[in-house]
């Protein structure tokens, strides 16, 4: 394979940098998938663990959200029961992705389980607060998913950003931040673009899909992405911006490079 066939002349405005998540496109080989994204100006892969960074390093592609030390969505930090299990993965993974040279590490709340916010908030610190001074230690910041549970997430904690702004207050660590998932937040509360505005001191990343569906974010959907880019530029935000969408066409890879042209402002 030639440099031109993996790394074209491709030229993005610079306001927004773009991801991808790769379990949207898992039918494709990873390799292939760095291939095809650096052919539309896209620098970063999300949510790979250890075993792929190898691949990302040698397309020359960032990691801008790892996983891997998660137990699963449902099973987190705002239960006591499994902070020992999350403590030692996080303890293991968060010098592995500085060693690698990355930033962040994602985590989740877990389901309520009939837990009100405020045992939800104070288990989360507690689990959380075991973990801050290592991650500051190795520069890494500590990501925590805003979803829905309206559809998507039945019953998960974190679900609004006015819970999730609220666990980063009373945690004071700037490794401990949000991601801001568009789709998922539309969903649960909507008024995206006043909430980014107001609350993106605690925002590190971005997701993004349509909504009703999580397809494509083209005319099909009620969102104005372009309008939600300006709006995070504007803000000053250097960090990664992650298309999470899964392609109703059977050309994935063209609706993608669709994606990255509708959010490059």
């Amino acid at each position: 394979m030639s440099k031109e066939e993996i790394n074209p002349s491709i030229f993005r405005k610079g306001n927004i940098n773009h991801s991808v998540c790769r379990w949207c496109f898992d039918s494709i080989d990873l390799e292939t998938l760095c291939v095809e994204a650096k052919k539309i100006g896209i620098t970063g892969i999300d949510l790979i663990g250890p075993e792929g960074w190898p691949i990302l390093k040698k397309y020359g592609l960032d990691s801008p959200m790892c996983n891997g030390a998660e137990i699963n969505l449902e099973d987190g930090f705002n239960d006591e029961k499994f902070h020992k299990t999350l403590i030692e993965n996080y303890s293991k993974m968060i010098p592995l992705v500085a060693k690698a040279g990355y930033k962040n590490l994602i985590c989740f709340s877990g389901n309520k389980r009939e837990k009100t916010d405020e045992e939800g908030w104070n288990n989360c610190v507690k689990g959380l607060q075991a973990l801050i001074p290592l991650a500051e230690k190795h520069g890494v910041t500590l990501v925590m998913e805003l979803l829905n549970s309206k559809i998507d997430h039945n019953d998960y904690q974190c679900d609004t950003t006015k819970w999730g702004v609220e666990l980063a207050k009373r945690l004071g660590s700037e490794n401990f931040k949000l991601l801001y998932d568009i789709y998922h937040m539309q969903i649960s509360e909507g008024d995206i673009i006043r909430n980014i505005k107001e609350n993106h001191h605690y925002i590190a990343h971005y997701h993004t899909a349509g909504v009703p569906g999580r397809n494509e974010i083209d005319s099909t959907q009620e969102l104005n992405y372009p309008a939600i880019m300006k709006t995070i530029a504007e803000t000053g935000f250097k960090g990664y911006v992650a298309q999470e969408f899964i392609a109703k066409s059977k050309d994935s890879l063209n609706s993608l490079k669709k994606a990255i042209e509708i959010c490059d402002i």
